[in-house]
């Protein structure tokens, strides 16, 4: 790898997310580039769209000329440069400021992967300008009694609107970029496989939703934002609680189904796939345990529970009898649509 590359895809890139670096660093190379540089520049939008000390119109516009840029509509320069001074993290004003060499290397992308590029992050930057037109001002009236800020969609199908612009049309790109480099011969349920990709991606999103413990219609059990957290209410939310952690274990039921339809020889891919599943499924036992005050903190995998997972599924990977034990859907997972047969 070039230096350019090795600053943006390696050192950015790692310093950006460790997590998301370790499933990179086991894809095959021939993927690694595309996804790592969609990565990238997703985490660019998000900056900007959570840069709150920047007014919501100047991170529309911002939004807007990237995504313009990203397309190939525009070439006019960007100019982060306030957007760059508002960030704490060293990673993020780094992001920013190298904007210009992400959408530099994506030029050197194949025609076909440049356009499966375009495609995610269109539909991932809709989401974000979606999310600040819709609670852009909440930051002003929105804080909850305990001081936490509380965010409420006023529908299940928003919510799976929001976890298929955040994660679930990343499942789709990663299948369809995967398929086209490494396995485009190999006879499939195509159909299947992408709907199985777009579910395994809006688990992942669904599971940090309830860890983050937002609302979403449980206004209509009298949970309002400013009583959601006080465990009085444990009893009332507890059930619609449990029903989303339902969910979100059947989209990623479907998610092992995915990683199971790979040609068995791509042991890195389904490395790279059972990962995350085996992560969030361990986060969703600890939130069906967790209590009322347990979950107004952010429930985590400690470090030696991802380092055991780690190591039993690379030891698993090549023996399919061990592989199976991994992971063993729940009877709630199965009766929500997860049946993995």
């Amino acid at each position: 790898m070039s230096d350019p590359r090795q600053a943006l895809l390696g050192d950015l890139l790692q310093a950006t997310s460790r997590s998301f670096y370790l499933t990179l660093r086991v894809l095959p190379a021939a993927v690694r580039p595309q996804i790592g540089l969609a990565y990238l520049l997703a985490r660019t939008t998000d900056t900007i769209a959570d840069t709150e000390l920047v007014p919501l119109v100047q991170r529309l516009d911002a939004l807007r000329k990237l995504r313009e840029r990203i397309l190939g509509q525009s070439s006019a320069p960007l100019n982060f440069g306030e957007l760059v001074q508002q960030q704490g993290a060293p990673a993020e004003k780094s992001l920013l400021a190298k904007a210009e060499d992400s959408l530099a290397l994506l030029q050197t992308l194949s025609p076909a992967d440049l356009t499966l590029v375009r495609e995610v992050l269109t539909t991932i930057t809709s989401g974000q300008e979606l999310d600040l037109r819709r609670f852009g001002n909440l930051a002003k009236t929105g804080a909850s009694a305990t001081g936490q800020q509380i965010i409420a969609l006023e529908s299940a199908a928003e919510l799976d609107d929001y976890t298929y612009r955040v994660a679930g049309c990343v499942g789709e790109f990663w299948t369809k970029i995967c398929r086209a480099h490494l396995f485009p011969d190999v006879r499939l349920d195509e159909k299947q496989f992408i709907a199985d990709g777009i579910r395994f991606g809006k688990g992942l999103q669904l599971v940090n939703v309830l860890r983050d413990l937002p609302t979403e219609q449980w206004a209509e059990m009298k949970l309002l934002p400013e009583t959601l957290l006080s465990p009085a209410n444990e009893q009332k939310f507890r059930p619609l609680f449990q029903e989303y952690l339902n969910q979100a274990e059947a989209h990623l039921a479907a998610g092992w189904r995915y990683t199971n339809t790979l040609p068995f020889g791509q042991f890195r891919v389904r490395l790279a796939c059972a990962w995350p599943i085996l992560l969030g499924l361990k986060t969703i036992a600890k939130l069906r345990a967790a209590g009322a005050v347990q979950l107004t903190q952010r429930v985590k995998v400690s470090r030696s529970e991802v380092h055991g997972i780690l190591l039993r599924s690379t030891l698993a990977c090549p023996l399919p009898f061990l592989w199976r034990k991994l992971y063993a859907p729940t009877s709630k997972a199965v009766a929500s649509g997860g049946n993995l047969a």
